[in-house]
């Protein structure tokens, strides 16, 4: 299998999480991080395998520097985590979710392509969300075969990327696997992303800014449970195909908020509902019977550990927040 290993985005959130597990359950592969460093990216979360990795900080969409570094390094499996990622920021700056998430995403498709060659068996898995199936009423799950219907910019930028990674294995036999995943929380997390951002509020007491009257729903997935799915992706998955991953745990935004205030002692008055997100999705909810039943996977973690869980890395670690 597949051991000179390309992760795009790993200074990021799930990225970041990634690496810490892929190195330590895999320590003879020869892992090399790709990274632009942006807002959302910091080197901060990696200095537990920095000595395990090679870092290259970098952009996914300089063709140029990937096909370098899949030459130089021999990379025969890419992991791309890395991505514009928050709905807010696309709304109001669009045009950039497009050029790295879908531009980027093709860049290291070509790049793979050109080096491997075509109907080559080293893997390529493609890292995704839920978001791009659109929105859910009060019941129904998406699967692999729901409608790609994406309401914001930046879920639109990633039904695109995920359609050209799905392009490459279909017209050029490449081993691609996509995956979309539900609301990750865990460490590393960027404080602009709901549980930090109402976190680092919260012990700053500061008002708590909840959208519309907090009824939105999100199926929460704990992050290392994510990390062990995509390893299976990565290794096990079958050619071509998409993995839906969620952890089953749906929670609406306002019992989120105030579970983190209990938990921080904090008062539920610090609680402000403001003007509700343009095009805000109403819930989201993945069917998971497919990587569950194919690869073996299931979430570990339940919500309610693993939130205090998340709760506690942040309180351990307040300087991060800043």
């Amino acid at each position: 299998m597949s051991n000179n290993v390309l992760i795009t985005g790993a200074a990021g959130f799930i990225g970041a999480n990634f690496a810490e597990y892929f190195v330590d359950k895999y320590p003879n592969y020869n892992i090399v991080v790709l990274d632009k460093l942006t807002y959302a990216g910091n080197l901060d979360n990696l200095k537990k395998v920095m000595d395990k990795i090679t870092f290259i900080k970098g952009d996914i969409c300089d063709y140029d520097l990937v096909l370098d570094i899949l030459k130089k390094y021999n990379i025969n499996g890419i992991i791309h985590f890395a991505a514009e990622s928050h709905v807010d920021n696309s709304i109001k700056d669009p045009f950039i979710f497009t050029h790295t998430n879908v531009i980027g995403t093709h860049t290291l498709l070509e790049a793979a392509k050109n080096v491997w060659g075509e109907g080559s068996d080293n893997k390529f898995v493609h890292i995704s969300t839920d978001e791009v199936y659109g929105s859910l009423g009060e019941e129904g799950y998406f699967t692999e075969t729901s409608q790609i219907k994406p309401n914001s910019p930046y879920s639109a930028s990633k039904a695109g990327s995920d359609l050209i990674a799905l392009a490459y294995r279909k017209t050029y036999k490449m081993n691609v696997n996509v995956t979309n995943c539900s609301n990750n929380y865990g460490p590393y997390q960027h404080n602009e992303k709901l549980i930090p951002h109402m976190i680092k509020l919260a012990l700053q007491d500061k008002k708590l800014p909840v959208y519309g009257v907090g009824n939105n729903i999100r199926d929460w997935l704990y992050v290392n449970d994510h990390c062990e799915a995509v390893d299976l992706v990565y290794h096990h998955g079958v050619a071509g195909e998409r993995y839906n991953i969620g952890g089953h745990n749906e929670k609406r935004n306002i019992d989120i908020v105030k579970l983190i205030l209990s938990r921080l002692g904090k008062s539920e008055d610090l609680i402000e509902f403001v003007q509700d997100r343009k095009g805000h999705d109403y819930r989201y909810a993945i069917d998971s019977t497919k990587i569950q039943r194919d690869l073996g996977w299931k979430p570990n973690t339940n919500f309610q550990d693993g939130i205090v869980k998340t709760i506690d890395w942040y309180l351990e670690n307040q300087d991060w927040l800043k």
